[in-house]
C-alpha cells in the first residue's frame, strides 16, 4: 500500500513538472479590486480593516487561478470552462504552523474535505482549498503534493477542500482543474486587496439569482474590545433572487428583471429546471436565474479567520453565527444548499501541530491564550457583519458571463439596485 502512495505521489510530482496543456492558461488575476458594494452606497454596520478583506487579519494569504475558455453546446470533457480555485493560508505559505479552527455546517448538501480531524483535534494543518464539486479529489491531492514538495512536517495530512457547483456555465462533469491549477493558486498566494466575483474558485457560481462567486470583507474590533480582526471569504452560489434582501430590503422584488435566459438557442433547446424552455435573452433587459435550477440548489462556502486567541470550541460557535449573517441576506439554508463554514484563528502559534508534529517529542505542554467567553460577542457580531457583506460583495463585483449551451447568468444591475435602497432610504450619499 505504502509504495502505491509513494509512486502515486512521484507521478504527481511528474505531471506538475511541466506546464498543463488545459485551455488557455490565464495570467494571474489582478489585485485591484472591481467597483464593491460600499462603492455603490449599500450602508453596512461595524468597521473593517484597509483592505476589507480576509486578508487583513495578519498572515492571512490568499491565491486565485481562474479558468475560462471555450464556448456554445456543453461536451463533456471539452467544456465550455468556467470554473477555478481558490487558496487560503492561515500563517503565509512559509509557515507552516498548525492553527486551532472550528465547523459547522448549516445545511450538509456539500462537501468540504479534512473535517473529521477539525472536529477531533481542534486542529488545521494545511492550506484550504475551493473549487467545483467535480475537482475536489484533484486539488485535494494536488495540496498534498505542494506540501510534500515544500516539506511540510509530517507523514500524512488531511487537506481542506470545499466546494460549490457551478452548473450550468462550467462543464462540470469534465473536471478541468489540474493539479497544476491548484499548485498556481497555492503559490500565488499573498495579502492585500483582494479581486471579487468571477474568480478563482467562485469563477462560475451563481449567488441569489444573479452571478456571483467569491467575495470578501473585514471587521476591526474597537480596542475596548481587544482591537482583534475578523476577516471571512465566501464562494456564493446558494438563492434565488426573491429572497435577496441588502440592507434589509428584497431588492429584486423592485426590479424589473426577465426570466432565466440563453444568448443562442441550440437544437433541442435548453430547458430549466422543471423542463420549460428557455428564451433568448432580450439584451435590454436585466434578468435573474431563479428558475435555471431546482429551489435552494446551491451552496455557499465560509471561511472565517480572526487574530483574537480562541480555542476550537470558540472557534465552532463563531462558525454558527455565519448562519446569522447569512440571514441577514435572506439565505434558508435549504434542504439542497451545502452551506459549510470553516473558523481559524492565527493566535497561540506552536501550541499543537497534531499530525505535523515534528521530533524529538519532549516538549512541554503549551500554554494557551483563551479568551473568556464574555468576550465574545463583539467577535460573533463581526462574523455577522462581514459574511453579510462578502455574499454582497460578491455579487456586487461578479461579471455577466456566458457559459456552456449559451446560458446567460446576469450581473445584478447596479443602477436598479442603487435606485430601490434610494427609494426607501437606504443608499448613502457617496
Amino acid at each position: 500500500m505504502k509504495s502505491n502512495v509513494c509512486m502515486a505521489i512521484v507521478c504527481l510530482f511528474l505531471s506538475l513538472g511541466a506546464p498543463s496543456n488545459l485551455i488557455a492558461q490565464n495570467p494571474p488575476a489582478s489585485r485591484s479590486p472591481e467597483p464593491r458594494a460600499r462603492d455603490l452606497g449599500i450602508p453596512f454596520d461595524g468597521t473593517p480593516g484597509p483592505f476589507n478583506a480576509i486578508t487583513d487579519v495578519p498572515s492571512v494569504e490568499v491565491g486565485l487561478k481562474t479558468l475560462v475558455s471555450g464556448e456554445g453546446r456543453l461536451v463533456v470533457g471539452k467544456g465550455p470552462v468556467r470554473t477555478g480555485v481558490t487558496a487560503i493560508f492561515p500563517r503565509g505559505k512559509l509557515d507552516t504552523k498548525s492553527v486551532f479552527a472550528g465547523y459547522f455546517a448549516g445545511n450538509g448538501n456539500g462537501d468540504m474535505t479534512g473535517t473529521h480531524w477539525i472536529d477531533e483535534s481542534g486542529l488545521l494543518e494545511t492550506p484550504i482549498l475551493i473549487t467545483n464539486t467535480g475537482s475536489v479529489g484533484v486539488v485535494r491531492d494536488a495540496a498534498v503534493a505542494w506540501m510534500v514538495q515544500h516539506k511540510h512536517y509530517g507523514e500524512f495530512w488531511y487537506p481542506v477542500t470545499a466546494e460549490t457547483a457551478d452548473w450550468p456555465l462550467n462543464d462540470i462533469k469534465g473536471q478541468h482543474v489540474t493539479s497544476q491549477d491548484t499548485w498556481d493558486a497555492l503559490n500565488s498566494a499573498a495579502s492585500g486587496p483582494l479581486p471579487e466575483g468571477n474568480v478563482g474558485g467562485g469563477t462560475g457560481m451563481v449567488c441569489n439569482g444573479f452571478k456571483g462567486g467569491t467575495g470578501t470583507s473585514s471587521r476591526k474590533l474597537a480596542a475596548a474590545d481587544g482591537g482583534y480582526t475578523v476577516g471571512v471569504l465566501v464562494q456564493c452560489n446558494y438563492g434565488g433572487s426573491d429572497q435577496l434582501r441588502v440592507a434589509g430590503i428584497p431588492v429584486a422584488r423592485e426590479m424589473k428583471l426577465q426570466a432565466p435566459c440563453v444568448e443562442k438557442k441550440l437544437d433541442p433547446p435548453a430547458l430549466d429546471w422543471d423542463g420549460t424552455q428557455v428564451p433568448v435573452c432580450n439584451p435590454h433587459a436585466a434578468s435573474t436565474m431563479n428558475r435555471m435550477r431546482v429551489p435552494e440548489h446551491g451552496s455557499i462556502i465560509v471561511i472565517v479567520a480572526t487574530d483574537a486567541p480562541l480555542t476550537p470550541d470558540q472557534l465552532k460557535r463563531l462558525a454558527r453565527r455565519v448562519s446569522v449573517g447569512l440571514g441577514r441576506v435572506g439565505a434558508i439554508e435549504g434542504d439542497g444548499s451545502g452551506d459549510i463554514f470553516l473558523t481559524f484563528s492565527t493566535a497561540n502559534a506552536g501550541a499543537d501541530e497534531g499530525n505535523s508534529a515534528e521530533p524529538p517529542f519532549n516538549t512541554p505542554n503549551a500554554k494557551v491564550e483563551r479568551t473568556q467567553s464574555w468576550k465574545l460577542n463583539p467577535l460573533f457580531t463581526a462574523v455577522v457583519q462581514a459574511t453579510e457583506e462578502s455574499v454582497i460583495n460578491a455579487i456586487v463585483a461578479a461579471k455577466t458571463m456566458t457559459g456552456a449551451d449559451y446560458w446567460v447568468v446576469p450581473a445584478i444591475p447596479h443602477d436598479q439596485l442603487q435606485e430601490v435602497l434610494r427609494k426607501h432610504g437606504m443608499l448613502k450619499q457617496q
